[in-house]
């Protein structure tokens, strides 16, 4: 399968980054310490969404500031050691003009930054939770990304891993590649869906980018 783009967006965890073990110690021990019990934490999906919103699904209104800001430093003190590169992006993303690619993540831009550096990722053009006013599933992210690169939306293609995020990227009319890492293949809706990002590959054109799916 292959993919003619002028851009590509990566979320981050699950995506760039292997994150999932530190994600689920992380917000374990904030469990704990907030008293939320285990039926109530897995009634709210964890992967693609920003802490606030599942800070605020879970704690009373006055507490959601601080409980968000103790989930951020706990997944920050984490990312030393606690992520790795997911197989297949150091080549593909090494592969990339800078000015042809974006990190579009629902993680604050500490917490993003910690991550990315901790896993030696250093894009020039990086959306965070910081920067929208709506997240994941909303399509303002990847619009802002594509803004900032100057490119076209329908001339972008997203690689998510979480279902909020690919129905934010197809709301933002963008083409998608779904990353199995988190989810079963059976709940992703993407264009193209792959184990992890091994089996793609990209050579820059005069247009842009071309993208060879294997398999």
């Amino acid at each position: 399968m292959r993919f003619d783009a002028e851009a590509l967006l990566f979320d981050n965890d699950g995506t760039l980054v292997s994150s999932l073990e530190s994600v689920l110690r992380c917000w374990g021990r904030w469990v704990e310490e907030y008293g939320i019990t285990a039926d109530a934490f897995a009634r709210y999906g964890l992967h693609g969404r920003p802490a606030a919103e599942i800070v605020a699904d879970l704690v009373p209104a006055a507490r959601v500031r601080a409980a968000v800001a103790r989930i951020e430093q706990l997944e920050i003190d984490d990312a030393a050691g606690g992520v790795v590169l997911v197989p297949g992006a150091a080549a593909l993303l090494a592969s990339l003009p800078a000015e042809r690619w974006a990190v579009v993540t629902s993680a604050s831009r500490r917490l993003a930054d910690a991550r990315l550096g901790a896993a030696g990722v250093r894009p020039k053009t990086l959306v965070t939770a910081d920067d929208v006013t709506r997240g994941k599933p909303d399509p303002e992210p990847f619009l802002l990304a594509a803004r900032l690169l100057g490119v076209d939306p329908a001339r972008c293609l997203v690689f998510e891993d979480a279902p909020a995020g690919l129905t934010a990227a197809r709301a933002a009319g963008m083409r998608t590649v779904a990353l199995a890492t988190t989810h079963l293949r059976e709940e992703l809706v993407a264009d193209a869906v792959v184990d992890d990002l091994s089996a793609v590959s990209a050579q820059v054109t005069a247009g842009g980018v071309e993208i060879r799916i294997a398999g």
